[in-house]
């Protein structure tokens, strides 16, 4: 079988860098064919190499010379006829909320969606703030996404799985503590991360410990489980210790008032829910006179580098994520293969750094 060639009204096409100059006027939208015309090649040339196709053989040059007439138009592919002809988009859908995730998931998410640009996608974030399981996963499906990664703030069903797949949607997947029924899990069990902190400190000879419980809305999504694990490190054989939940907004006069309390209260610790938090309640006891860690040990999470530059150097449970081009690769693959059993991935892991603060 002969090998697939350039197609041959592409021969003659002028050289990369000396396009003509009859470009459609700035008032018409540009097509394909104003592309093609040009690059001097055919509408087939220009859907090739503008749609990665490489079952036909096309010249560096020539690729260079229709991404140049492209680029030198402004013409982008109508994504709609794309899907159209190939039975699906290449959308990501990505839903989004209010949730503060904080800068390490922040990056880890810049990250995935990076990577999935580079595996072809087109990753669209969606605003669903006050939609249920029922009502998000129709709104969902009416954009037909290839693939929909749900960060967990509407807590999606089995039934609104199925809905997305019956509209074309190849992979559901969540990314958080538990797991949906006909959905991939990217799981991050965030219990783990409040049972290292409560664990240590317990370890480090602390009975009476706090957690703080963070006002920002959305933040119980992680708040929520963390207090589980440190309760359940608490209640370990041999651990002997009680914990007591602490709502704090993030603001310096809340830290203060809990501060000024601080002493009532018998707590000789504190898991502060993250880096963020431990050291705005931290420098709070501190200017109450409360020695830290004498009086109270503090622990945070997520090892940011501010928390090494105080004094005491602040204790943290270091988060162990997956990276996000893994992410991506986990999606890809259960796009490629919509039949495949729904899997549990477990992405993160936990250890605790002790240093001064604790």
């Amino acid at each position: 079988m002969s090998q697939p060639t350039e197609h041959s009204a592409d021969r003659a096409a002028l050289p990369a860098g000396s396009l003509p100059a009859d470009a459609p006027s700035a008032a018409s939208l540009p097509t394909s064919s104003d592309v093609a015309r040009l690059a001097g090649v055919s509408r087939a040339t220009v859907s090739y190499v503008l749609n990665g196709i490489t079952a036909v053989r096309i010249s560096e040059p020539t690729r260079l010379r229709v991404r140049e007439a492209a680029e030198r138009l402004g013409y982008v592919p109508h994504a709609a006829a794309r899907s159209l002809r190939a039975g699906h988009t290449r959308m990501v859908l990505l839903p989004t909320g209010h949730v503060p995730v904080g800068p390490l998931y922040s990056r880890i998410l810049d990250e995935f969606q990076r990577a999935l640009r580079l595996l072809g996608y087109t990753v669209v974030q969606y605003g669903g703030l006050g939609l249920d399981a029922a009502g998000a996963a129709r709104a969902w499906a009416e954009l037909r996404p290839v693939a929909v990664v749900s960060l967990g703030e509407t807590p999606l069903t089995p039934e609104a799985v199925e809905l997305l797949r019956r509209s074309g949607t190849r992979a559901v997947v969540t990314l958080g503590s538990r797991r949906i029924e006909g959905a991939h899990a990217l799981v991050m069990d965030q219990r783990t991360i409040g049972g290292r902190a409560v664990g240590h400190l317990v370890a480090r000879g602390r009975r009476s410990i706090g957690v703080v419980m963070p006002g920002e809305p959305g933040l119980e999504l992680y708040a929520a489980p963390r207090l589980a694990g440190a309760r359940a490190a608490a209640a370990a054989p041999g651990a002997g210790a009680r914990v007591t939940p602490l709502p704090l907004a993030y603001t310096e006069e809340a830290a203060a008032a809990l501060a000024a309390r601080w002493r009532g209260l018998g707590l000789d610790a504190v898991f502060a829910y993250n880096d963020e938090y431990a050291m705005l309640l931290m420098r709070a006891l501190q200017d109450e006179g409360i020695g830290v860690p004498a009086q109270t040990a503090v622990v945070g999470a997520d090892d940011l580098l501010l928390g090494r530059l105080l004094r005491p150097r602040l204790s943290t449970v270091r988060v162990d994520l997956a990276t996000g081009p893994r992410l991506a690769q986990l999606v890809d693959r259960a796009v490629r293969d919509p039949a495949a059993e729904p899997e549990r991935y477990d992405l993160m892991g936990a250890r605790v750094v002790h240093r001064e603060s604790s």
